[in-house]
């Protein structure tokens, strides 16, 4: 018997539009699966508990499949089926927004729903101005936000839980993506630092120097990359942490020095302590900061604008 894993992509498209099924429901589906609970959906929704529960026990019904396990207390988790058929759900409910978008005649309007992954050390840098700047611009749409890891972004965009991703420009030849903005690598040492004063420093002049590494999945491998690149040992990694501020704070309290790409406003860190940014004189490629969105799922108009947003302003 064909599973609902084994069918194609084509197939399951078939499967979704050849039943007699609501819009309602699958938005109803949707935002339980996104939700894990039938409380969650319906505070997000702003209908009853019930009326969720009943539209996605009919959906179930009418699919022949079991979409969600359900947990005493513990929420939803979706089966096999249910993941895949989330799968193919999300793409068809934002065509379907944009298909009744214009038949309410908004014609080329930005409205609805969209949602940003953002990286979770370009968040706080990046994220508020984009996100204030597209709804300034387009006030009938509504920014909703995912941070995460580089792969866990890359999931998200294919998986379609976020339609567009501000990311670094690494590991990204699988996806669209425009670059919005690139960044030196810089050095933070401690102000009493004897490289403090310095106007620039060499790498080879912090292979000595003990290390607090930002860590976080491919950020590491990034900085300790430029060491070997230039034929130098790595420098010796005293703390690792995968809090940008608390690097910060660990240089500050004199535990070594850091390779950081953002910078932020001032050099005062969260407990009041302060670091010192020094410019690296070696010929370093800068980081790029990328806009990126997957090419196997349809762009929203909302989706584009924001795309468009990023790279034009």
């Amino acid at each position: 018997m064909e599973t609902a894993r084994e069918r194609s992509p084509a197939t399951k498209r078939e499967h979704i539009t050849g039943h007699a099924f609501t819009l309602v429901q699958l938005r109803y589906f949707a935002a339980a699966a996104e939700e894990g609970t039938m409380t969650g959906a319906s505070k997000v929704l702003m209908v009853s508990q019930s009326a969720i529960s009943t539209a996605v026990a009919q959906l179930e019904h009418e699919l022949g499949v079991q979409l969600f396990v359900r947990h005493h207390a513990r929420g939803l988790t979706l089966t096999t089926a249910g993941e895949d058929f989330l799968r193919e759900v999300r793409p068809f409910l934002a065509h379907a927004a944009d298909l009744e978008d214009s038949t309410r005649g908004v014609g080329r309007a930005v409205v609805g729903d969209l949602v940003v992954g953002c990286f979770a050390t370009l968040a706080p840098f990046r994220l508020p101005r984009a996100i204030a700047a597209f709804e300034e611009r387009y006030s009938r749409a509504r920014v909703r936000v995912i941070e995460g890891q580089h792969a866990q972004l890359k999931d998200s965009l294919r998986e379609g839980r976020c339609e567009v991703a501000l990311m670094y420009g690494y590991d990204v030849d699988d996806l669209h993506h425009a670059v919005i903005d690139s960044l030196d690598p810089y050095v933070i040492v401690p102000t009493d630092h004897r490289l403090a004063g310095r106007g620039s420093v060499s790498l080879e002049e912090l292979v000595e120097e003990p290390m607090v590494l930002l860590d976080l999945p491919h950020t590491r491998d990034y900085f300790l990359s430029l060491f070997r690149a230039r034929g130098l040992s790595e420098p010796t990694v005293r703390f690792r942490s995968p809090g940008f501020e608390t690097v910060r704070s660990m240089v500050a309290h004199g535990q070594g020095f850091a390779l950081l790409n953002q910078r932020p406003a001032n050099d005062l860190t969260y407990d009041g302590a302060a670091v010192t940014a020094v410019q690296l004189s070696d010929d370093i490629r800068p980081l790029d900061i990328v806009v990126a969105w997957s090419g196997a799922t349809r762009r929203t108009r909302r989706a584009q604008a924001f795309i468009d947003l990023m790279r034009h302003g």
